[in-house]
């Protein structure tokens, strides 16, 4: 039986409007931040990466998993965008991802993206910085550390994302605190082990393959053409199973259904492929792989154009 992935982020009508201002204005800190810093840090080697790597998390994200209780999770990637490219480039791919998921899919609210970006590509990328750099400190520099590092960045990124979310519900008088943060700890704990086992994987398999693409400190254009064609078609073949994605509520549309606040929530105000499927095709299937090829290549060019657009700053 065929799927649709469900609608991932936050809808308009889940945050207030004052709390939706606020986390728009520190989403356009944070995130002018980071392109200015990115922009001082970018060589050969980050430009295709960052670009194939937001393709296949945006592809990565369309496919919803099964966890305990009839809710389904999805990938994060903040925790593998920080390991491969740094925070600061972390942060635009991510923000990249979120905002056209919202603009496009229709996937998050437009008043919420503020709140989505900052959750999704402040909070999770950096909490996923910081815990992955400490545990390299500790466990030092054996061939396993990375991908235990990975794992517990991972897991706590998609975590603490969620108290973030909790917190903006509480300030929202959507859900209370003692409500909203245990419940979406609870449920993102579960979750955390799925973003962890793809982000141990993920790091396996390039340990074992392009090794290279693990070391920031090379930035020589090795293999870019490669780097492109093997991205971009990974993310193109996750695409293709996008279809089969769980139909069970994500995480926080089970919390919403469960402390009866999910019908606060708000239809766009404009539709171009809602719910990740092309409008006017008949057979579903082709409709979401269609929405998803779409997406990736949007993706990946803005992107490409962004990170090249700040090298070109930065060297002029």
């Amino acid at each position: 039986m065929l799927y649709s992935p469900a609608p991932m982020h936050v809808p308009d009508g889940f945050l207030s409007t004052l709390v939706s201002l606020i986390m728009w204005f520190l989403s356009i800190l944070c995130v002018g931040y980071a392109l200015r810093k990115a922009g001082k840090d970018l060589g050969e080697r980050q430009v295709p990466v960052m670009g194939v790597l937001a393709a296949t998390i945006f592809a990565g994200q369309m496919l919803n998993f099964s966890v305990a209780g009839g809710t389904s999770g999805h990938l994060l990637g903040a925790a593998i965008a920080t390991i491969l490219l740094g925070p600061w480039a972390a942060v635009i791919v991510m923000t990249s991802v979120v905002s056209i998921q919202a603009l496009v899919f229709q996937d998050g609210g437009l008043l919420a993206l503020g709140a989505n970006i900052f959750n999704m590509a402040v909070v999770g990328v950096n909490v996923a910085y910081f815990v992955h750099a400490s545990m390299r400190k500790i466990l030092g520099n054996q061939n396993w550390a990375i991908l235990v590092s990975g794992a517990i960045s991972a897991w706590t990124s998609i975590v603490v994302t969620a108290f973030a979310c909790a917190l903006e519900l509480a300030f929202s008088g959507t859900s209370p605190a003692n409500i909203a943060i245990p419940a979406m700890g609870g449920i993102h704990m579960l979750i955390g082990i799925g973003e962890a086992l793809i982000t141990v994987g993920t790091l396996s398999f390039l340990f074992n393959t392009r090794r290279d693409l693990l070391d920031l400190s090379k930035s020589g254009q090795s293999d870019a053409r490669t780097v492109w064609l093997l991205g971009l078609g990974l993310a193109l073949f996750l695409v293709i199973f996008a279809p089969f994605a769980s139909t069970h509520p994500d995480g926080l549309e089970w919390v919403a259904k469960q402390n009866g606040f999910l019908d606060k929530a708000r239809a766009p105000i404009f539709s171009l492929l809602p719910d990740y499927i092309v409008p006017g095709v008949s057979n579903q299937a082709f409709a979401t792989v269609a929405a998803g090829m779409i997406g990736v290549l949007l993706v990946f060019g803005v992107v490409v154009g962004l990170a090249l657009l700040r090298k070109k700053s930065k060297s002029s």
